[in-house]
């Protein structure tokens, strides 16, 4: 993700900073009283027993209250229409999953909304709210695969004025639409598991005015069919995805597909406010994916590309296969940075959302090669201006300890940066980018945490780089420059 500093940057240069919040949306503040058991089930309600309950969270302390424990979601089958005009978002969600535990309830993110009804395997099932949890009561054994779906619909919140960020989430806008959701926001229009720690795969089955196009992740299946005034276009995502990079971009936009030089299919969408923009962001966004398949390994999705959506979010997010530019038009560095994170960040994601530099700090390293690359700069120089310009700031915050209050701050991304060029110098260009590769296929698809990181690269390196990690991701002081391989 690129933060709200996208904005000054068009006259300043860019840095990333975005923050995730625990509390309440203004939606949640709306219903925080707990809410009875749905009379959709037989009104007695079982004694729940807490061994067989799952938790309300999925063990990420510094998120406690985001994801859910007790299962594993496998997939998701939304099938949405949302109107424009009244803001009204409504439908059903359908989720498989396996449970991790014998389960009594087990609980799904979601803020806001009237839940209409709930069925697990097929049966109605009791539920109740209590701010962003829905819980559901169940009789499920270990291991055991269900399927719940959930019928509901509301006003979509977004999540407004966190700190940094500003709004993210389900964000209404005149013609449509503009989702994006990292680091908590999918439960502001979807139930789920809302923590990049459960992966799984998508279809989308969306609804909308005939003109209104609707954008979501990984490829069409079959073209948008319109029937009495109403539109649907149905996407699939095969690869498996966190949830906070699932979109429903809607709205009025002019739209490009092909296939790039290398034969990746490409959808790029553009609003008419930046239509001047759409061939850049086709033919950029396949030139760079193509070049990066070559320094980081085979392009892990179906297809690549992007969206320039008229609302002024000031950041860019890595929706996985579209990435999304809020109310700006990217420059090739925006473009290189956000579909890099298609390898770091979206095929391998993070555990916890402490190693959040292992998806920006490897998308800001990403933009100083694509400046070698272009002969623009060498990565040397990116390092040597960044370590110049580093406020003390930087020094005091070590990136390799995400704070949740302060998630995207600029350490995360340029010192982040500095950790994987300072290693680079230390191993050398033959050790590093096959390192690089082999980080990327050795987890695709997967999680991935920094420990991990470390530990492959001394394997990789044959060197012990205890030293050097902690001295770039851990300590709150600046490190020593490096100057070469030793």
């Amino acid at each position: 993700m690129r933060g709200r500093q996208v904005v000054s940057m068009l006259a300043a240069g860019l840095v990333a900073a975005c923050s995730a919040s625990n509390s309440a949306t203004d939606g949640e503040r709306a219903s925080a009283e707990e809410a009875p058991l749905s009379a959709s089930a037989p009104a007695a309600a079982r004694s729940v027993s807490a061994a067989t309950a799952g938790s309300t969270g999925i063990g990420d302390p510094y998120f406690p209250g985001d994801g859910n424990g007790g299962y594993d979601a496998t997939h998701y089958g939304l099938a949405l229409a949302y109107d424009p005009k009244s803001r009204q978002l409504g439908g059903t969600a359908t989720i498989d999953a396996k449970a991790t535990q014998d389960l009594s309830q087990f609980n799904l993110d979601l803020s806001g909304f009237t839940v209409r009804s709930v069925t697990v395997n097929g049966a109605p099932a009791e539920f109740s709210r209590k701010g962003s949890e829905l819980t559901v009561r169940t009789d499920l054994k270990d291991k055991a695969a269900f399927k719940v779906e959930v019928a509901y619909a509301g006003t979509p919140q977004p999540v407004r004025e966190s700190s940094n960020l500003g709004s993210y989430g389900f964000i209404p806008t005149p013609d449509g639409s503009f989702v994006t959701c990292e680091p908590n926001g999918a439960k502001t229009w979807f139930p789920s598991n809302d923590h990049p720690a459960d992966k799984a795969t998508f279809d989308f089955t969306l609804t909308v005015p005939e003109g209104v196009t609707a954008i979501a992740n990984g490829e069409l299946a079959g073209q948008p069919k319109t029937t009495n005034g109403k539109t649907t276009f149905i996407w699939r995502e095969k690869h498996p995805m966190t949830t906070y990079l699932a979109t429903m971009t809607t709205g009025k936009f002019q739209v490009r597909t092909g296939t790039s030089p290398g034969g990746i299919p490409v959808y790029a969408a553009a609003d008419p406010r930046f239509r001047t923009s759409l061939n850049s962001l086709y033919d950029q966004s396949g030139k760079i994916t193509d070049y990066w398949a070559t320094v980081f390994g085979p392009y892990p999705f179906g297809s690549t590309g992007g969206v320039v959506d008229d609302f002024a979010a000031g950041y860019a997010l890595e929706n996985q296969t579209k990435p999304i530019y809020g109310g700006f038009e990217p420059d090739e560095g925006i473009i290189a940075h956000e579909l890099a994170h298609q390898w770091f960040g979206n095929s391998l994601s993070i555990t916890r959302w402490k190693d959040l530099w292992l998806n920006e700090g490897f998308a800001t390293y990403a933009e100083w090669l694509w400046s070698e690359h272009r002969g623009q700069g060498t990565a040397q120089q990116q390092f040597n201006d960044a370590y110049a310009g580093a406020t003390d700031a930087i020094w005091k915050y070590p990136p390799g300890e995400t704070r949740p209050n302060d998630l995207f701050n600029a350490s995360v991304y340029t010192r982040g940066g500095m950790a994987l060029h300072a290693l680079r110098l230390e191993i050398g260009d033959g050790k590093f980018f096959p390192l690089i590769k082999k980080w990327a296929a050795d987890h695709r698809y997967g999680n991935v945490t920094t420990e991990q990181f470390i530990e492959l690269a001394e394997k990789t390196s044959g060197k012990q780089l205890d030293d050097l990690f902690d001295a770039w991701l851990f300590k709150q002081r600046k490190p020593a420059k490096p100057t070469s391989v030793s």
